[in-house]
């Protein structure tokens, strides 16, 4: 059944319609709204019960159960036609898998007002957009009778949802337009609308993952956990000041001998019982979670091991049995990209594939199908790039331009005389400025890369001082070296600082010019007694945002570029099928490879240099049978 509605239908009696009057409709328009209603929120084995299409003026409502939308597919893949969605992944996903139908020509009225407001504590969902713009409410509850309708016909209620949905979405999109053309975003949200086909193709092809390694992975962890909370109890039974968490009496039982029985009246997964035992040998260490502890892991060895303990119960609970209950139904891993962090880069939940443990160990227990391998690509010093191409500073440029190690060269300036007094005999560096192996190199590169990386998050002494295990006045004293040595980069970031307190916004690399609103800014806090912390907070993130979100502009350009060759190449077997920060990952048939790795490493210096136009950036290419780093 396929239902009309519009002016010339009676609301709230709905006409009836057929697929060619659909099609027949769709085809005069240039602009169409597209909904759908499903069973579920997993593709893989929740059906698509309901397709809503069509344009501010008429909607047409199709029950998916009887009525296939096969004769639409020219329509939703017709680059040239615009086909309006509220988060587009989502009901793209259902659409291929359902339809095998690839939406094309998309505009996202989420992903819009998300670029246009980026930064702004406010809702983005369709419900709270209807609010904000037509002051409507809309019943959202209506959409979970979807789950159960199984096969009772819509109702009246339910059909009026649907096409309200295609309704607004069309008269969202014309409120956007002109706010974006004021706001300079026409780029960025052309870029958003193009690249969220190529996370859709992400989420839907998915990674193979093979559950055994990786159930033989979690046994290794859940031992090596269990060894380190017995080198907890071992430490506090020698340390004089920890005496009072051992048990003084210990009750024999007559199958476990004493000598094995736990002495120790401490349970390791509790965060209060720890600080309470941390507290007497550190008065003054207030939590034991988060990165507070961190700076107290030098200070006594048994912090150092319980360090390594909650980073190793971590990788049990988060990375253990827990994780295969986000298996699919086709029994891959579909993760679920974020799209727009405040900085335009990228997340992912459910399971958050941003955060896999580097250790390849992990990585590698996603594989590729017989026949195919992983062909991946990443951008060799992304960032680093990105900031030597911003601060127009000599000597990262000349040090990337030769192939230098630019870390190690950046601790000999900031060093001087006790860099040089440092080489060892067959020096690299010295020999060829490259990375060397003399001990005490290695420590000032560590200390100085620690800063370089460090830039584009913002890092002030504190974070510094934590992360080097040093005090904040060595810290402080070694940024002011640096800064000395490096007078181009502190005038760069210095003025991004400016713009942002000043304007209480920030904006990225052109050609995109992505903007990032400070909620917590306002006309006269340069001059409000308590807006310290508020400057603090803007400065730092006006810092790091236009260097992470130059590099996640460039991500995303590469994407676009990749997906879009897969289509024009109809013959190419290659899947898109993760992405890491600066790294995209494809599965490609073990013939096409040799073709493929040219081809991708191409793809992604194109991107690159749409933004860092020096042509330094480059991309490099890993082969192999699994996932890895």
């Amino acid at each position: 059944m396929i239902y009309f509605t519009g002016p010339k239908s009676i609301l709230p009696c709905c006409e009836t319609a057929t697929i060619n009057d659909v099609v027949e409709y769709c085809n005069k328009q240039t602009v169409l709204g597209v909904d759908t209603e499903t069973e579920g929120l997993d593709f893989t084995c929740k059906k698509m019960i309901m397709f809503q299409i069509g344009t501010e003026e008429h909607q047409y409502i199709i029950d998916t159960r009887h009525v296939s939308i096969e004769p639409l597919r020219e329509i939703l893949e017709n680059t040239n036609i615009i086909k309006i969605f509220h988060n587009a992944k989502f009901d793209y996903k259902f659409i291929k898998k359902w339809s095998n139908i690839t939406c094309e020509g998309i505009y996202d009225t989420f992903l819009a007002e998300v670029v246009n407001n980026c930064g702004k504590k406010i809702g983005f969902g369709l419900k709270d957009l209807v609010k904000r713009e037509f002051n409507i409410e809309l019943n959202k509850e209506i959409r979970n009778k979807f789950i159960h309708l199984e096969g009772s016909p819509y109702t009246e209620a339910q059909i009026i949802y649907g096409a309200k949905d295609v309704e607004y979405l069309c008269k969202l999109r014309n409120i956007q337009i002109p706010k974006t053309i004021a706001n300079k975003l026409e780029n960025v949200v052309a870029l958003e609308n193009k690249v969220v086909l190529a996370f859709a193709d992400i989420e839907y092809n998915g990674l193979d993952l093979n559950v055994k390694q990786w159930q033989n992975l979690d046994a290794i962890n859940t031992r090596s956990a269990d060894a380190l909370a017995i080198n907890l109890d071992q430490e506090v039974i020698e340390e004089a000041k920890l005496n009072k968490f051992i048990c003084s009496h210990i009750q024999s039982d007559m199958f476990i001998p004493i000598s094995k029985i736990r002495k120790i009246n401490i349970k390791w997964t509790s965060p209060k019982q720890v600080l309470e035992v941390f507290k007497t040998i550190i008065p003054d260490l207030d939590d034991v979670n988060g990165k507070n502890i961190y700076k107290y892991r030098f200070k006594n060895p048994i912090i150092d091991t319980y360090i390594q303990y909650k980073e190793a119960m971590k990788l049990c609970t988060s990375y253990g049995d827990a994780f295969l209950k986000n298996l699919a139904g086709d029994n891959k891993i579909h993760t679920n990209f974020h799209q727009i962090l405040d900085t335009g880069r990228v997340s992912s939940s459910k399971p958050n594939m941003q955060q896999i443990p580097a250790d390849n160990k992990f990585r590698n227990c996603f594989t590729a199908p017989q026949g195919w391998s992983f062909v991946s690509a990443d951008y060799s010093s992304q960032e680093l790039n990105v900031i030597a191409y911003g601060s127009k500073d000599p000597v990262w440029i000349n040090a990337l331009m030769n192939n230098e190690d630019l870390h190690s060269k950046c601790a000999e300036l900031v060093y001087g005389d006790k860099w040089l007094d440092a080489a060892e005999n067959n020096c690299l560096y010295m020999a060829n400025k490259q990375k060397c192996k003399c001990k005490q190199h290695k420590k000032l590169r560590t200390n100085v890369k620690t800063i370089n990386f460090g830039l584009a998050y913002g890092m002030g002494p504190n974070k510094l001082a934590d992360t080097l295990g040093i005090t904040v006045e060595e810290a402080k004293k070694l940024i002011d070296e640096y800064f000395t040595a490096f007078p181009s980069i502190h005038g760069f970031l210095e003025k991004l600082g400016n713009f942002g307190k000043k304007y209480g916004y920030i904006k990225t690399f052109p050609p995109y010019n992505r903007r990032r609103w400070f909620s917590n800014w306002y006309p006269k806090i340069w001059n409000h007694k308590s807006s310290t912390m508020e400057l603090g907070s803007i400065e730092r993130a006006s810092k790091n945002t236009p260097i992470q979100g130059a590099s996640a502009d460039m991500t995303k350009k590469a994407l676009i570029l990749i997906r879009d060759y897969i289509g024009t190449h109809k013959d190419a077997p290659v899947k898109l099928v993760m992405t890491v920060h600066d790294q995209i990952d494809t599965i490609c048939k073990n013939d096409y490879i040799e073709h493929w790795e040219k081809a991708i490493k191409s793809l992604m210096e194109t991107a690159a240099n749409e933004i860092v136009t020096n042509g330094l950036l480059k991309a490099e290419v890993t082969i192999s049978d699994c996932w890895e780093k």
